[in-house]
């Protein structure tokens, strides 16, 4: 066939009936010819050499989060005569505005961070720790048989991120919506949520005034590499309003008590109204401020008080807390009746044994004086 298109050439140039263009677009004709037909023979011929080589990636543009680890998927194939000898992995860089292909093993900042998982059969995987920002590029694979070296005409294309969580909204009143994104400059696989250190089951979730705090997010699997944290801000109307009363029990007339109002709110509280509740179905306002002070409590005194607290978000009230005040001070009293009883006691017990001892000894006396009358 080859022979043919060579003797066809040369009929073509011999011809003088053939004008020079014809014979120049003939020629190239013709020529195209001859090396698809070589073409073919070059690939039907058995034992091709490149018939059966070839370097796959199979995830050839990965992103990986920094301070995480990333894995090349990579196998190779060569003929079934040939044994893979050496294998090796190279990064490509520009050196004195040439590029190049550095082996790994080479640099010395891949030193104990890059690990080859594959062996000397068809796995290439290879998996780098610790990604820094340097580590982003292109990186190729090539293994040397006993007669043939190759290397990969693709690449793997590596892209180095850093996560960036974000709140929608930053601050929100108890109820609304809020929204966690975690963002990077490149497609990754689901990210997950942490809030002080615990799981957040959704990334939307209705706020509530225990969802404040700081959050971050992470790549699942990879949780030990986080984004830097960004904080909710979850304001809500007072809750959890209680009262403290300095002095526990029975107040006795011109005693001092002091009631003091705390609550939990967000803004914090800037109003405290306190109110006392008769026997009677009317409030009365009796005082102001965090600290109710009764320096001298009288009976009128005496009755359940109730704390309202408030911010510009709402108000909330206390439990009742009762007060008790009485004329006398029957601790006190059974106090002194106490101290009495034991002192009156400690008085009497030794004219109690003068006299026992007294009669024990008129009675001895007796008995002696019966004896001499016998005699």
């Amino acid at each position: 066939m080859i022979h043919a298109a060579c003797c066809h050439l040369k009929t073509i140039k011999s011809d003088p009936r053939i004008s020079k263009p014809l014979q120049n677009w003939m020629f190239c004709v013709l020529h195209v010819k001859k090396m698809i037909a070589v073409l073919v023979l070059f690939i039907m011929k058995p034992g091709s050499v490149s018939a059966d080589w070839s370097v796959t990636f199979e995830n050839p543009n990965p992103c990986a989060v920094k301070g995480s680890s990333v894995e090349f998927r990579c196998s190779y194939n060569y003929p079934d005569r040939e044994i893979a000898r050496k294998i090796a992995w190279y990064k490509g860089q520009f050196i004195d505005g040439d590029w190049k292909r550095i082996a790994l093993s080479d640099i010395p900042s891949y030193q104990n961070r890059s690990e080859y998982l594959g062996d000397l059969q068809h796995n290439c995987s290879l998996e780098i720790q610790d990604l820094q920002d340097d580590d982003a590029g292109y990186y190729y694979f090539r293994f040397d048989t006993d007669k043939y070296g190759r290397r990969s005409k693709e690449s793997v294309y590596l892209t180095v991120t850093e996560l960036k969580a974000r709140v929608n909204p930053k601050r929100v009143r108890a109820g609304d919506t809020v929204t966690l994104e975690c963002g990077a400059s490149c497609p990754l696989s689901t990210t997950v949520w942490f809030k002080d250190g615990h799981p957040v089951s959704k990334p939307n979730f209705t706020a509530q005034a225990e969802d404040a705090g700081n959050y971050f997010c992470a790549v699942e699997g990879q949780e030990s590499v986080q984004s830097d944290p960004v904080t909710l801000d979850v304001q809500y109307s007072p809750l959890n309003v209680s009262v403290e009363v300095s002095h526990a029990g029975l107040l006795t007339v011109g005693s001092s008590v002091n009631l003091t109002c705390s609550s939990a709110a967000n803004p914090a509280a800037d109003s405290y109204t306190w109110y006392r509740s008769t026997g009677s179905s009317s409030v009365l306002q009796v005082g102001s401020g965090q600290v109710l002070c009764l320096p001298s409590v009288d009976l009128s005194h005496s009755g359940l008080y109730i704390c309202q607290s408030r911010n510009r978000l709402g108000e909330n009230n206390s439990t009742q807390v009762l007060l008790t005040v009485t004329e006398t001070d029957i601790y006190r009293l059974i106090l002194l009746v106490g101290i009495g009883v034991k002192v009156v006691f400690l008085l009497l017990l030794p004219l109690f044994i003068i006299q026992a001892w007294r009669r024990w000894r008129n009675s001895t006396a007796d008995t002696e004086s019966h004896d001499y009358e016998n005699v």
